[in-house]
């Protein structure tokens, strides 16, 4: 349940904790945040040190809670820190594997046995070509939709996570009809933050964002299944101006508790990031070091990081971002201006929207 004390402020807990269990993936993948290898980096947290983690996690008002990597299925011991955090500590868990030969049927079943509440598949094409060039790895598609075969006969929740990017804002509609035949029940598009793998050259332009947003106004409006964007907070900008101009009158609400935040959240503020090593950022897409799990507690960290609090202090904000009438509701991406400017509290080079004070 979530506090009202938290559906109102960010400053003492965030909505949601993202830990990266491991940096191991066998997958290639053109954009990846981590930068992914083949073998667990031996300075990985232990079994012991995931268990004081989700114990602070549990304390910090029961988040949601995401395993990511890398692979989480690389590591062997996962569904024993699932089940800790879930039976003992009862907080909502989801998950984010890599679509490999480790998305058995049998690991699907183990997760569903242990609790998951959500397993989140990648699909960035609606075929393999597009698919498998994303994930530089052949195969990926088949596997993918393998898995999602496994979740269906097993009756477990399917999220689909996309990344939108150069490579696949032409087969965005079909991915979007893709979605839809899965049966998903939150389509969750990230829009691509150069840094780790991926590129400034791969990113969608400005105006690009903002249509690829108009439409996704319109998906959620149509499809069986709830839309959600990380780092693309402008979404909620247009996902307003879409509904003054339309005059709707709102979109059916959707008991989607892994989907929708009480609050708006942004890099740092609602949302923290957890390394495999214990570095904790503000997302994984900002990769700014805010302190380590090892010498601080997790919340001491969110609650008290110079980086975190000036995240949170929308007064801060520079450029357009810092006059934007928009800029509690949105924020812009701060991973992206940090990515492109430098500098987290600059513009998002990503909005093409003119605000009021500098018309």
């Amino acid at each position: 349940m979530i506090s009202v004390k938290q559906e109102l402020n960010y400053d003492v807990n965030p909505f949601i904790v993202i830990w990266e269990v491991t940096r191991a993936c066998a997958l290639k993948c053109l954009h990846c945040r981590a930068e992914a290898q083949y073998k667990a980096d031996p300075r990985q947290l232990s079994f012991d040190e995931g268990k004081k983690l989700i114990d602070e996690i549990a304390g910090m008002d029961n988040p949601l809670f995401v395993f990511t990597g890398g692979d989480p299925l690389m590591r062997p011991d996962l569904f024993d820190l699932a089940k800790y955090a879930i039976d003992e500590k009862g907080l909502p868990v989801s998950m984010t594997p890599s679509a490999t030969p480790k998305v058995t049927k049998e690991a699907i079943q183990k997760a569903k046995d242990v609790g998951l509440s959500r397993w989140a598949f990648s699909l960035d094409g609606s075929c393999a070509e597009i698919h498998d060039h994303f994930r530089g790895t052949k195969g990926s598609y088949d596997r993918t939709m393998k898995g999602i075969e496994y979740l269906k006969e097993l009756n477990i929740p399917i999220q689909v996570n996309t990344t939108i990017s150069k490579y696949n804002l032409h087969d965005l509609e079909a991915i979007a009809e893709k979605v839809k035949e899965m049966g998903t029940v939150l389509w969750s598009t990230f829009f691509l933050v150069p840094t780790g793998r991926g590129m400034e050259k791969d990113m969608v332009s400005p105006e690009e964002h903002e249509e690829v947003m108009k439409w996704l106004y319109q998906i959620q409006q149509t499809m069986p299944y709830g839309v959600k964007t990380t780092e693309a907070p402008h979404y909620r900008r247009v996902f307003h101006q879409e509904k003054e101009r339309l005059g709707e009158s709102g979109i059916a609400k959707r008991s989607d508790l892994l989907g929708r935040a009480p609050k708006f959240v942004n890099d740092g503020d609602g949302f923290v990031f957890i390394s495999h090593t214990g570095d904790v950022y503000p997302s994984g897409f900002l990769p700014v070091v805010c302190g380590n799990v090892r010498e601080q507690s997790l919340s001491e960290i969110y609650q008290n990081s110079p980086v975190m609090k000036q995240l949170r202090d929308k007064s801060l904000l520079k450029g357009k971002c810092g006059v934007c009438e928009f800029k509690h509701m949105c924020g812009g991406s701060r991973a992206r201006a940090y990515a492109m400017t430098g500098d987290y509290l600059e513009s998002d080079p990503s909005c093409s929207y003119i605000p009021k004070a500098l018309r």
